[in-house]
């Protein structure tokens, strides 16, 4: 079934010239709930330094980790396999009102901590196989610069993402493009994102929630 944002999406957020199939909303999070749920992910998820291949080396991953979702379900990447830890109560009420709300249905989230302007991820694409193509990406706490760029390479668009944005990608976005969270020598202090997938099957299912 092919995917598109709820008109109420659709209408709060924007879609950034030369991108296609992503979706920026600002403040998509209240205040409240943004404060809430990032006190929760800093003081009760199980975060863990991986250890990840790049470029043939393995090698400390630059941010903490946490995955939650159905249990049993665990996702690959960078050489490392991810088995998610069971749904905490306010994790997993945060992902149902995420996915009703946009229209989705997701199983598995993946934590991200980044404790300083020296954390980041790389350029890389969310396209392992057995991940739906809808994709819901979270912010909160301190704000960096996202980037997105044409697979094939050439420049870049930066978005700001804030406390409570969201980023939704759906479609060929992740054929099409690459993303990354560079570092930064500015001051900035920790940033939670929680990215929001459907692991094990292979297409959007139509019925919205957590499963």
């Amino acid at each position: 079934m092919t995917y598109a944002p709820p008109q109420h999406v659709a209408s709060a957020g924007t879609t950034p010239a030369d991108l296609r199939e992503l979706l920026l909303v600002p403040a998509f999070l209240s205040r409240r709930d943004a404060d809430e749920l990032f006190r929760h992910c800093l003081a009760d998820l199980d975060w863990r330094q991986e250890r990840v291949r790049l470029f043939g080396r393995e090698m400390d991953a630059p941010r903490l980790c946490a995955c939650y979702g159905r249990p049993g379900l665990a996702y690959r990447y960078s050489g490392v396999t991810r088995r998610c830890a069971p749904w905490t109560a306010p994790l997993r009420e945060a992902v149902e009102r995420i996915g009703q709300r946009l229209g989705a249905s997701f199983n598995f989230v993946l934590a991200n901590r980044y404790r300083d302007g020296s954390d980041a991820v790389g350029w890389h694409a969310d396209d392992e196989r057995g991940i739906g193509p809808v994709i819901a990406s979270v912010s909160l706490g301190s704000e960096r610069l996202f980037r997105v760029r044409p697979r094939e390479g050439g420049p870049s668009t930066a978005l700001r993402l804030g406390h409570g944005d969201l980023v939704l990608m759906w479609g060929r976005c992740q054929r099409d493009f690459r993303h990354a969270l560079p570092r930064t020598r500015a001051p900035v202090g920790t940033r939670v994102n929680l990215t929001l997938r459907r692991v094990g099957s292979p297409g959007f299912r139509a019925r919205a929630g957590v499963t």
